[in-house]
């Protein structure tokens, strides 16, 4: 079982090396990080872009250019498009957004007739946040594609958080579906889903996982907390994934562990025919890092 985000480097390396394709992978920032994924033989990289800005940053790396295959492809969208083609080919098993804005990575990635969406799919965004007051990893989802997810977009979401947890070797995954409180409030939205897909998971909707809602985040990370409140909870205190009611309140938490507690983060879209890294500019060269050994291990 996966504990840590860096123990996933170990899982990989005595997998077959996955190919992760990157879109408009002009900048020094993704390079740096994927040469590190390359260097520590997690996966082998297709650069997308203008093949003399990918040189010019390799060489104010001081990275090889050969270590990578370059697509020469100057124009930000074309580049895009072409990494989305190279997936749909077989030429690759995940991708990665470079420099191209989020807009134009996700046109490419939801295009009808050219993209990597099959009919009926639902985008998300999953999380797995390493915090050093919590005393394992949680999987939490959705904190940046679903702004206000109804209910069948939770239960892909939660199918989601239950796939990532296995992958990490968690045999029966412990899904949080928070709330404010743990009362089924009629006028909350949060609390009536959450006790109607902790229902469904009471008759075997969620196979081989423990799905236990409406849990307000005390409960969820605290078991003393359950305690005092009386709560009777096979996921209280003990949570390995939680959903968020909405993406205000998965942003607020993604960021605050990022910004304010010095979490560690890996992040993956999930629910097109590959993973998809949606790294930020802001984001740090281990999170994009670690972004990359978990698109690897879903793929």
């Amino acid at each position: 079982m996966i504990r840590k985000l860096n123990q996933m480097f170990d899982f990989l390396k005595n997998q077959d090396l996955k190919r992760v394709v990157v879109a408009y992978a002009n900048d020094t920032h993704t390079i740096e990080a994927v040469h590190e994924a390359v260097k520590l033989h997690l996966i082998r990289a297709i650069l997308v872009g203008d093949a003399e800005m990918i040189k010019g940053a390799c060489e104010n790396l001081r990275v090889d250019p050969a270590d990578f295959q370059i697509v020469h492809e100057p124009d930000e969208m074309i580049a895009t498009k072409t990494a989305v083609s190279l997936i749909n080919k077989g030429e690759g098993d995940l991708i990665m957004k470079g420099l191209v804005s989020t807009d134009k990575y996700m046109r490419a990635l939801l295009d009808k007739e050219d993209g990597l969406m099959e009919q009926g799919a639902i985008l998300s965004h999953v999380s797995i946040i390493e915090s050093e007051n919590y005393h394992k990893l949680l999987i939490v989802g959705d904190v940046a594609i679903i702004p206000n997810p109804e209910l069948m977009e939770k239960v892909a979401i939660v199918n989601y958080l239950i796939e990532t947890a296995r992958v990490l070797g968690i045999e029966q995954p412990k899904v949080a579906l928070l709330a404010a409180t743990e009362q089924v409030l009629p006028k909350m939205t949060a609390c009536v889903d959450a006790a109607l897909l902790a229902k469904m998971a009471e008759r075997g909707h969620f196979k081989g996982a423990l799905v236990d809602g409406p849990l307000a985040l005390d409960v969820i990370i605290d078991k003393q907390s359950a305690k005092i409140k009386n709560l009777q909870s096979p996921v209280a205190g003990d949570a390995d994934c939680i959903l968020f009611p909405n993406i205000e309140s998965g942003n607020v938490f993604y960021k605050f562990h990022t910004k304010l507690s010095g979490g560690e983060i890996a992040a993956v879209v999930v629910g097109a025919k590959v993973p998809a890294i949606l790294s930020s500019r802001g984001d740090s060269v281990k999170t994009k890092l670690y972004s990359i050994a978990l698109g690897a291990l879903l793929a």
